[in-house]
């Protein structure tokens, strides 16, 4: 069944992971490696026992929870017999998570990127087997998401201390200086993540007031999206770990560099790909539905929307970077700009000005007016950076 705590518990779990990378990065990039071996522990520790609380309260207070959400006292037997699986699930896999955090701050995006397909596969493959083979029903994909992840920290985890990543030795030295630096970027960051659920209902809103064919057409839209984006989802993972590096090092011009790469990389590849969607929009719509109205409108986002993934991706990643340069506030700044600035009220002045047509041109301007806007704000954030590590 549908869980309404799994967006925060992912908000918090990709917090952490940033914060994570974030630091134990720059740690390294200043040789300071013993130092990013006791911070890796520390953060270990501190996630484990943060989603250890949150599944336990969760837990004590469930039947508080489905009665706020409008369930009712029959749905019970249901929540303890799935809810009783899944928060161990979601312990191991934010416990699985971290691990990842630690390889990429490392440098290592292979051994995640296995793990990571690994444990799909093995929750894709043990599904069908638990709910139908061993007649589990509801609870065997909660069986299936918990073996998945527990087998993912049995990879991971290993390796991690085979290459000396994690101690557990000295944890506990400064502690508090050490624990307001990993809450100090995971807070922001949790709360960038949870900012795109709260945009994307406002724009489901404001497309709904078009019809049941709109609200269709914009979900396969969005199914597009994630698709193009890909991407700029590899460089928000790969990128920062080298930024912290070069931002520990004190190496500012290395860091301009990489992200003059990567910007111009991304934005050549997405104007690539949207120019392909735009030719082929007419069978790529019938495809996707048999509708002729959905199609039409599927026809437009892929006409409209595409190209200012570029800007998109320009913001997705400056976000990023501002985590790995530790101005997290700053990064946050930028998420509530985009969505909130730029986004929603462009497609409401589209939706406006010209109807739906008008709605999805306002959705790729927002995207390209947020990409301007992230680009003058990570600026400013770059330079202050700069100069208080220089201490100016």
């Amino acid at each position: 069944m549908y869980n309404p705590y799994l967006s925060a518990f992912i908000g918090i779990q990709v917090g952490i992971g940033i914060a994570t990378t974030a630091l134990i990065s720059q740690l390294l990039g200043a040789n300071k490696e013993q130092q990013a071996k006791e911070l890796a522990g520390l953060i270990v520790l501190i996630g484990s026992v943060v989603f250890a609380v949150l599944a336990l309260i969760t837990w004590l207070f469930r039947a508080q929870i489905v009665q706020m959400l409008g369930g009712t006292p029959e749905l019970m037997p249901y929540v303890d017999e799935f809810w009783a699986i899944w928060l161990v699930g979601a312990f191991f896999g934010a416990f699985v998570y971290f691990g990842y955090s630690i390889c990429r701050a490392n440098g290592n995006t292979l051994l995640p990127g296995f793990g990571m397909v690994a444990t799909s596969l093995i929750n894709i493959a043990l599904d069908p087997l638990y709910i139908f083979v061993f007649d589990l029903g509801l609870a065997g994909a909660a069986w299936a998401t918990l073996n998945s992840f527990f087998l993912g920290v049995l990879i991971i985890y290993p390796q991690i201390f085979k290459r000396g990543w994690m101690i557990f030795s000295h944890i506990f030295n400064n502690f508090v200086e050490k624990t307001r630096s990993i809450l100090s970027i995971a807070l922001p960051a949790m709360t960038s993540q949870l900012l795109p659920a709260l945009s994307s209902m406002l724009a489901t809103y404001l497309v709904a007031s078009h019809g049941t064919e709109s609200v269709a057409a914009w979900g396969m839209g969005i199914r597009v999206e994630f698709f193009s984006i890909i991407l700029v989802l590899a460089m928000t993972m790969s990128l920062p770990p080298m930024i912290g590096k070069a931002y520990g090092a004190q190496d500012f011009g290395h860091i301009a560099l990489l992200l003059k790469l990567a910007i111009k990389s991304l934005v050549i590849w997405q104007l690539g790909l949207a120019v392909i969607l735009w030719l082929f929009e007419a069978p790529i719509s019938q495809a996707l539905t048999g509708n002729p109205q959905i199609a039409e409108i599927v026809g437009w986002y892929l006409m409209y929307i595409p190209a200012s993934y570029a800007l998109l991706g320009v913001c997705m990643l400056l976000v990023s970077a501002s985590n790995a340069i530790s101005r997290p506030m700053d990064g946050l700044k930028i998420s509530v700009a985009r969505l909130f600035i730029c986004y929603v009220p462009c497609m409401y002045l589209g939706s406006i000005i010209n109807d739906l047509p008008g709605l999805m041109v306002g959705a790729a301007a927002g995207n390209i007016l947020a990409g301007i806007v992230s680009i003058w704000m990570f600026r400013r954030a770059f330079a202050q950076a700069k100069a208080k590590r220089h201490g100016v």
